[in-house]
């Protein structure tokens, strides 16, 4: 793949819409009242019924080979167990611990994404992600004893975020990304409604949304999963799943915000929460900065490394 600048910023501008848009996602996880199996069932199924109705996607389904389409499912698995710890995460402590959590993805994409695509460890990269280190380490001694379970989920979550952005970097870069999405949301709501379903039971896992449930449901998956998730998905043909993590960091940013405004959650958490929300907030902007004088000679001589 030839590099592209132009195509690199707006790729960049592009993962900054979508962390926007996904800086509601907790926000809005607060407000559904279904069960956390329920709510991931409903959000990937609503998603993959929407795509459906788009001829496209069908199209682009058909050129997919059989080989794609399992990996695109088994990756679909792994998002869903991702949105499935980042609710539980919600749910075990609350929206700004989850959404903070998020933030160590670019720890794990350091190590993850070049072990799966096949490209050298980048110091600059490796550098960034243990500066996240101590930003945590703050945010985690500013919760109480009681959300310390929500902060373990939330590192899980992180940890299946990265894992996906890596496989969706080494092998969803050719296909459109509309197909691709449809054959991973369906996957996930497939596995987890049955998983779910066994270890919960019918009744929690496919419960009915009431009237106000379906309409957050609704801007959930059309505002803040089916838009942001293809943009992303273009992006990463332009970025790498580092990149996208580090620029992930800003999503506590707005949810935080959120929560603080709609729901005080300022007055569970301490200062030194913030201190170290601000410690990875401050790694992002770092990033081009320490990446161009890091970087070796040869990153950038004329194709993007797989």
């Amino acid at each position: 793949m030839t590099y592209d600048p132009s195509a690199e910023r707006r790729a960049r501008w592009s993962l900054h819409l979508c962390v926007l848009l996904w800086g509601f996602t907790a926000i809005l996880g607060k407000l559904i009242t279904l069960p956390t199996g329920a709510l991931v069932v409903w959000r990937m199924g609503l998603v993959a019924a929407l795509l459906a109705l788009w001829p496209r996607v069908w199209r682009g389904i058909d050129a997919i080979s059989r080989v794609q389409i399992l990996r695109y499912a088994a990756i679909g698995v792994v998002i869903a167990l991702h949105w499935l710890a980042f609710y539980g995460s919600i749910r075990l402590a609350n929206a700004s611990v989850a959404v903070g959590c998020v933030a160590l993805g670019s720890v794990f994409a350091a190590i993850i994404e070049p072990l799966i695509t096949g490209r050298p460890h980048e110091r600059a990269e490796l550098l960034l992600g243990l500066l996240v280190i101590p930003g945590m380490a703050l945010l985690v001694g500013g919760v109480p004893l009681s959300m310390y379970l929500g902060v373990a989920v939330g590192v899980l979550s992180a940890l299946l975020a990265a894992l996906f952005a890596a496989l969706n970097k080494r092998y969803a870069t050719d296909d459109p990304p509309e197909a691709v999405t449809l054959i991973q949301m369906t996957a996930g709501a497939v596995a987890i409604a049955l998983g779910a379903s066994i270890v919960f039971g019918v009744d929690q896992t496919l419960r009915l949304p009431d009237a106000p449930d379906l309409g957050w449901l609704l801007v959930l998956a059309v505002a803040c999963t089916l838009l942001p998730f293809m943009l992303w998905l273009q992006a990463l043909r332009h970025v790498s799943a580092f990149t996208t993590q580090l620029t992930l960091n800003l999503e506590p940013v707005y949810a935080i915000v959120l929560a603080a405004l709609l729901f005080h959650e300022y007055r569970q958490l301490t200062p030194s929460f913030y201190a170290g929300v601000a410690v990875i907030i401050a790694t992002v902007f770092l990033q081009p900065w320490l990446t161009a004088r890091l970087q070796r000679p040869a990153g950038r001589s004329g194709t993007i490394r797989r």
